[in-house]
């Protein structure tokens, strides 16, 4: 991913009330369920920081977040970056009533682009894995636990 593709923009229609999209995205116990379940501790509080190692194909990505806005049952965003490469980038997800309807908004916007050489920082991958945690996994994770 670079900064001259420009950010990621995708919206997900939610099937939840704000406070509970708004709990799954920030508490611990339950971001552990559909995002990642080795995130050691997260608090929604800027300046808060977090890091945590996920292999993929016999490769370290130590994703390292610091929370850098926070509006509560609105939107958090935070510094993503790893440990082992170059690139930094700020995921903002935004929760955006609608009508009778929740959307999900979730932005990548990239600060320092990341290496191309590897196949996980392509566009596409991202979309992917957006797809996969917010289109599949939280969707999941919310309708079971309502």
């Amino acid at each position: 991913m670079t900064k001259s593709e420009g950010p990621i923009i995708l919206k997900y229609p939610i099937n939840a009330s704000i406070d509970k999209l708004w709990s799954a995205l920030v508490e611990l116990e339950e971001m552990v369920q559909w995002y990642f379940d080795n995130i050691p501790d997260f608090k929604a509080e800027v300046g808060f920081q977090t890091q945590f190692l996920i292999t993929n194909e016999g490769r370290s990505f130590t994703h390292v977040w610091e929370v850098t806005r926070v509006i509560p049952q609105a939107e958090i965003a935070y510094s993503w970056r790893y440990a082992e490469y170059p690139g930094q980038s700020i995921l903002t997800l935004s929760l955006l009533p609608e009508g009778q309807q929740l959307k999900l908004k979730v932005m990548v916007d990239i600060v320092e682009d990341f290496p191309q050489d590897i196949p996980e920082f392509k566009r596409e991958s991202c979309i992917g894995g957006w797809n996969y945690f917010i289109g599949e996994r939280l969707t999941d994770y919310l309708s079971s636990s309502t």
